[in-house]
């Protein structure tokens, strides 16, 4: 029998009421929806309604400055997904969470409790935070430098698998007649001391439906890729071209076998912002209405925080200079390089590069037909740029419903994505396997001895 054909992976990231700074001024967005549950549930079911394998929120531990120009992302994730799950059965729910302002231990438990809430569905997007503001609402004097959070990061993370490992699956008896709920021999404390962390355990959680949550990772810098080669089993990056996604999917696949793991348990997502016409013609015009809508101050400012120096309108029709990375923002280091590459390449004026950036901050963005948007995903995919998408849609619900009733179908046709759910897990969505139990299967190498 013929191996399965490789299938196209699509998650879409909700950026409350668009991920396109301008989103929020079209006519038809209504701004209250950024805190509305109602608005969030009618993106949850549109993404379902597509198969898509999972929605994901991000997190921004502080309020952003700029505020004044564009909508801010509001609510918690975990909270947000959480209450979700509830209003869905299929698809899975992937929250965003800090290693640097959050602990082990609290985290551990929330994502086992979405996870058993959700039936199975749960996803937790790893990052280290780079907004150095964060730091004041945490009582930290300054925000942690790189190298001190990706170390954190990596102990952070291996505590919170032990926590998930503290349970066997079979630990719950439930032996009326015993009488004997459990089997203290199947729950184990961590007993973790280290140079972050000291964490006793075992979680009070039982292992949830997956084993543990699907560990995503978001970023492109050097030690960032080198803590998802380690650890996650989806990436999200930024990656404007094909040439870029192509090295980018080699080199962190070629990371993941150097720490002996299956590269294909690893899948790599890049960005992708679409604005979807029924003519390119018509495409073309959606674009030039969000970047007409665009607020000068808002992407200088954003700009400003990339670069690491104040650039003003008085350099709007300049080209930047950029020194090596080396001079850039300590905590922006892989989105510097991004941005320079873009302007660099394209030999882009301020005002020019202003307008790239509003609609993915990086990602790529395409404006065309169905049949162009899936021309482009099919391009990426079999050319080892990608296993799936980052969906980013520009505006919301409008772009994500245009993807959903128009290009699904196409890659649907193309044999390149399902028409319907197979699992009933965010793993099974993805192609991942159940992770073993650390302690079931140090038990059994035992037995066998």
């Amino acid at each position: 029998m013929a191996a399965p054909a490789r299938q196209l992976h699509l998650n879409a990231f909700l950026r409350n009421i668009g991920q396109h700074e301008a989103a929020w001024r079209l006519p038809e967005t209504r701004v209250s929806a950024i805190t509305d549950i109602d608005h969030y549930v009618e993106l949850a079911r549109i993404a379902e309604r597509g198969k898509l394998d999972a929605i994901f929120f991000a997190d921004h531990p502080v309020l952003k400055g700029q505020t004044e120009f564009r909508p801010f992302d509001a609510l918690d994730p975990v909270t947000l997904v959480t209450a979700l799950s509830a209003a869905t059965s299929q698809i899975g729910l992937i929250a965003t969470s800090s290693t640097t302002y959050n602990d082990p231990y609290s985290l551990a438990r929330r994502f086992a409790t979405l996870d058993h809430v959700s039936k199975g569905r749960a996803g937790w997007n790893v990052v280290t935070t780079a907004n150095q503001s964060a730091a004041a609402n945490f009582g930290f004097p300054d925000h942690p430098d790189p190298t001190h959070r990706y170390r954190r990061a990596d102990e952070f993370l291996d505590v919170t698998l032990r926590l998930w490992d503290s349970w066997e699956d079979d630990a719950i008896v439930g032996d009326k007649d015993a009488p004997r709920f459990v089997d203290p021999a199947k729950i184990h404390a961590i007993n973790h001391d280290g140079e972050h962390f000291t964490v006793a355990g075992p979680l009070e959680v039982p292992r949830s439906p997956q084993g543990h949550p699907v560990l995503f990772q978001a970023g492109s810098s050097e030690p960032g890729k080198d803590l998802a080669a380690k650890y996650a089993e989806a990436i999200f990056t930024a990656q404007p071209t094909l040439g870029e996604a192509q090295d980018f999917y080699t080199d962190v696949k070629a990371r993941v076998r150097k720490y002996g793991r299956n590269p294909d348990q690893v899948l790599i997502l890049p960005g992708l912002s679409t604005i979807i016409g029924g003519t390119e013609a018509e495409a073309q015009q959606r674009k030039r209405q969000l970047e007409e809508l665009t607020v000068v101050d808002y992407g200088l400012e954003q700009l400003s925080r990339v670069v690491g120096y104040a650039v003003t309108k008085d350099d709007l029709d300049r080209r930047l200079s950029f020194g090596p990375e080396d001079d850039a923002a300590t905590h922006m280091k892989s989105r510097f390089a991004l941005v320079r590459r873009l302007a660099v390449a394209e030999n882009l004026t301020v005002r020019e590069l202003l307008l790239r950036l509003s609609g993915g901050r990086g990602h790529r963005v395409f404006a065309g037909t169905p049949e162009q948007v899936a021309d482009t995903i099919e391009e990426w995919f079999t050319s080892g740029g990608a296993d799936g998408f980052n969906l980013i849609p520009p505006a919301l619900p409008s772009s994500l419903a245009a993807f959903v009733d128009h290009v699904v179908p196409e890659l649907q046709r193309r044999g390149l994505f399902r028409t319907e759910y197979t699992g009933s897990t965010l793993r099974e969505h993805l192609g991942l396997e159940r992770p073993v139990n650390r302690n079931s299967a140090e038990t059994a190498v035992s037995a066998a001895c």
